[in-house]
C-alpha cells in the first residue's frame, strides 16, 4: 500500500534524478521525460501523462516551480503551489519521479537527466520541442501526444471566474 511518505520520495532534485535515471538506464529501462505546469490537475493531464508513461518503463516529470509558472502564465498563476502539485503528481503510480525546475524551459533539466524519450503535446512540432537536440543526439526519440479535447487549466479557471 502506498503511503504519503512513499510517494513523497518520488520528488527529487535534478542531481538526485540524474543518478536514479542512470541506474534505470543501466538496467535497460527506457526513461521518458515530459514537463509542464500542471496547475489544476484534470482529465486531460491524467490521460496525457498515462500516454507519456506508456512510451517507456519509467516516467520523469519536470514540473515548473511557482516562479516559473508565474512568468509563463501570468501573475495570477499558479493556483496550486508547487509542493502541492508535486505531491499530487507523485501520487500517480505511472509517474516515477517529479523534478521541480525554475527556468522557463526544462532544457537544463533534460541535459542533466538525459532521458531516452522526450514527450510533449501535439501542439508542438517535434523539431521545436525544447531538448530535441539533447535527446536525438544520444539516439533517443522525441514524440508528441494529442491532447484530450476540451480540458485545460485555463478553461477551468475561466469557468470558475464566471460563476
Amino acid at each position: 500500500m502506498m503511503t504519503t511518505t512513499s510517494f513523497k520520495t518520488k520528488i527529487a532534485t535534478a542531481k538526485q534524478a540524474s543518478k536514479i535515471v542512470q541506474q534505470w538506464q543501466q538496467n535497460k529501462e527506457k526513461v521518458v521525460f515530459t514537463n509542464g505546469c500542471f496547475d489544476i490537475i484534470h482529465r486531460g493531464h491524467v490521460e496525457y501523462l498515462a500516454a507519456a508513461a506508456s512510451k517507456g518503463q519509467r516516467l520523469v516529470l519536470g514540473l515548473n516551480t511557482d516562479a516559473s509558472v508565474s512568468r509563463i502564465k501570468g501573475p495570477t498563476r499558479p493556483i496550486v503551489d508547487e509542493q502541492s502539485r508535486a505531491i499530487v503528481l507523485a501520487a500517480f503510480t505511472f509517474i516515477d519521479l517529479v523534478v521541480l525546475f525554475d527556468e522557463d524551459t526544462p532544457y537544463e533539466l533534460i541535459k542533466t537527466i538525459q532521458p531516452d524519450v522526450l514527450v510533449k503535446g501535439a501542439d508542438y512540432k517535434v523539431e521545436n520541442i525544447v531538448g530535441y537536440d539533447i535527446v536525438t543526439q544520444r539516439g533517443g526519440s522525441v514524440e508528441t501526444i494529442t491532447f484530450v479535447e476540451g480540458f485545460s487549466s485555463t478553461n477551468i479557471i475561466d469557468k470558475l471566474s464566471r460563476q
